[in-house]
């Protein structure tokens, strides 16, 4: 694998060969999706008729994580740490300003014709608004089958329907509500129907932006148990972004947590949510509600002074180190980028828990 992006890098590899590696299988265990140093800068402009940069917008500024076969890698952080930026990037829907996405070795961001059609239909996405999402002029038929007119070699045309019943009966929606529209379901039974589009071209990979922050917690918890279901069933590997954390630590093997653009620290659940080393992920964990009395009454909170730096600024070296307790001179310095884990492994075995910090220290937080 290692050598196929090498030689993706220096563009030697052709359309039919990055073809047959992306329908290459790949063991469990294995990367499936390696991200590298990932950057999207959005050009600030001045003046009207001619226009001239004065500036970006770093709204992801050196992103690097692995991505295992059947794993579900949580992405947590506060509003605009550039989350959804990641989930866009890496479905190509957004053009990198620099950094390598690499599916199965190859580079999707150099990636066109063919390739990049092949790449598409095995990384899909469920979307944030269950509302906005769908096309209320569409039937939930033609939402969900719609995948098929572009990769038709999924499911032929007098196939079509079948297959459409058969997703509607797997997210557990009845088949004769295909000539429904979406207006007739609610949030819930909506979002299942965008699990069902993203299920239809039998991917390997789902990006979950956010999709259950729009529903009431009896429907979250519903959806998150029917994606655990299916990850089993079709052995798919998830990258789940939310800002709910104890939803995030329920349906997560590994997470990642975002600071204003980069990733302030990545491990396993049990590393990242009881023992925490970055001051930021301390801070994170210590704002979640506790409805214990007695236990709320023994935890240290801990409040940020300042305001969360602006990205078309953001500060040298480490990006919290402005509302940091532990700021010093070298905070003003580069911060290693994280180290990647060689290969996952499961709870019970420890694993690589990196921080993107010069003074990384676990300190005892409330578990979520």
């Amino acid at each position: 694998m290692a050598e196929l992006s090498k030689t993706n890098e220096a563009g030697g590899v052709s359309e039919a060969e990055a073809v047959a590696a992306i329908e290459a299988p790949v063991e469990r265990g294995e990367p499936i999706l390696q991200v590298r140093n990932l950057q999207k800068h959005f050009p600030l402009t001045q003046g009207i008729l001619f226009k001239k940069n004065v500036g970006a917008v770093k709204a992801v500024d050196g992103v690097s994580f692995d991505l295992f076969q059947g794993e579900t890698l949580g992405i947590v952080g506060e509003s605009g740490c550039g989350k959804s930026t990641v989930a866009k990037l890496l479905m190509n829907l957004e053009k990198a300003t620099a950094g390598e996405v690499f599916y199965k070795g190859q580079d999707i961001t150099r990636l066109s014709g063919r390739a990049l059609k092949a790449v598409r239909r095995n990384i899909q996405m469920v979307f944030q608004d269950p509302y906005t999402s769908l096309n209320p002029r569409m039937t939930v038929g033609d939402i969900i089958g719609e995948p098929f007119d572009i990769h038709p070699e999924v499911a032929p045309k007098g196939d079509r329907r079948r297959k459409v019943q058969e997703l509607l009966d797997v997210v557990g929606l009845n088949p004769e509500y295909i000539n429904r529209y979406p207006h007739q379901f609610s949030g819930g039974q909506r979002q299942r129907i965008g699990i069902a589009r993203g299920l239809a071209l039998n991917p390997e990979i789902i990006i979950c932006d956010e999709p259950v922050s729009a529903l009431d917690v009896s429907v979250q918890a519903q959806v998150i148990n029917l994606m655990e279901k299916l990850q089993d069933e079709f052995n798919l590997s998830y990258i789940f972004i939310a800002h709910d954390l104890s939803i995030v630590r329920h349906i997560s093997d590994r997470v990642g947590v975002m600071y204003l653009g980069k990733m302030a620290e990545i491990g396993t659940d049990t590393q990242i949510y009881d023992h925490p080393t970055h001051p930021y992920t301390q801070a994170l964990l210590s704002a979640v509600p506790v409805p214990d009395p007695e236990a709320r009454a023994h935890r240290e909170r801990i409040i940020l002074t300042g305001d969360v730096p602006s990205p078309a600024n953001p500060p040298s070296g480490c990006r919290f180190r402005t509302r940091c307790w532990k700021a010093q001179d070298k905070c003003a310095t580069e911060v290693p980028l994280l180290a990647v884990p060689e290969r996952f492994v499961g709870q019970d075995t420890p694993a690589a828990h990196e921080s993107a910090c010069h003074f990384a220290e676990e300190k005892a937080v409330l578990a979520v």
